[in-house]
């Protein structure tokens, strides 16, 4: 669904929201609202903030496992079109006894037998991820991406904080935006921390806040460089690289300086306060492209 379309929406579209950790599915649910949409939002429980039933039209918790619920959720209230915002915490699925915590559903041990019992397909984040989809896609139901409702919050290009690059930040970036790119073709993770263009850290299953943290055990120097790029083959329905103020205030207390992302494939959550305290922790935060560089000189 694109911007021209969203705004075409007729006031009694109904649009599906599958709510998990962060801001971001709060703000994803207000932009629906300013359109006139209903929004009927599935919130997967120990993940979704509980304030989401304020802006919605009819709000449900749903277990993590609960996939044909889900689909029967949306087909109830004649929903067609669903979006999904926020992480889900996939490390809970490498607990121990995990499905039998989460007791899934019929439709969810149909669709997700090859990945977690017969072993024929891997686990990735695109694999899992496009499998949900196509569940989905079954039950009537089809997921857009949450930036059709908010194209507002992806970054555009340029210097978003007010200091500016030294010559050695520069090339760190270069160096770790490759490298950043080469994990996310082989869907492994999106964020890469660097120092003088040697990798500290490499994200993987635990997420950029705890990559950050761990790169900053191992370099008690600080003054590293995190660098968060989309995936080569990024399906922007999914795991849409998305930074708020928990992700500077982990940099600044990791001892981190620098924060590279990627302009027009990156969501920036409550994006004055995020600057805002770059700024006054004289961080640094750039918004680039593979083609172009910074619109703003090194220093």
């Amino acid at each position: 669904m694109s911007r021209t379309t969203l705004d075409k929406l007729p006031s009694h579209q109904c649009v599906g929201l599958v709510a998990g950790w962060g801001r971001y599915p709060l703000v994803v649910a207000e932009a629906l609202r300013s359109k006139n949409c209903r929004v009927y939002c599935l919130g997967v429980k120990g993940h979704a903030d509980p304030a989401l039933a304020k802006l919605c039209d009819d709000f449900h918790w749903i277990g993590l496992a609960k996939l044909g619920g889900a689909i029967r959720y949306f087909q109830k209230h004649g929903v067609t079109a669903a979006t999904m915002a926020g992480k889900i915490h996939k490390v809970v699925l490498f607990r121990r006894f995990a499905w039998m915590h989460h007791l899934p559903d019929l439709t969810c041990i149909r669709t997700f037998y090859p990945h977690f019992v017969s072993a024929r397909a891997d686990r990735k984040d695109d694999t899992l991820l496009g499998a949900i989809a196509e569940a989905f896609a079954h039950g009537g139901v089809t997921l857009g991406p949450a930036t059709d409702y908010a194209p507002e919050l992806l970054v555009k290009h340029g210097q978003l904080s007010r200091r500016p690059l030294s010559t050695l930040q520069q090339k760190d970036i270069e160096f770790g935006w490759q490298m950043a790119k080469e994990m996310g073709r082989l869907d492994i993770g999106q964020s890469i921390v660097v120092k003088d263009r040697a990798v500290l850290a490499v994200e993987a299953i635990e997420g950029t806040d705890e990559c950050i943290r761990r790169a900053g055990t191992l370099c008690t120097a600080g003054g590293f460089t995190v660098v968060k790029v989309a995936k080569p083959q990024q399906d922007m329905r999914f795991d849409v690289p998305t930074i708020g103020l928990g992700t500077l205030q982990t940099l600044h207390q990791a001892g981190g300086r620098v924060l590279a992302i990627e302009a027009g494939k990156t969501i920036i959550i409550d994006e004055p306060e995020v600057l805002e305290y770059a700024n006054r922790h004289k961080l640094v935060v750039v918004s680039l492209d593979d083609q172009s560089q910074l619109q703003a000189p090194a220093a």
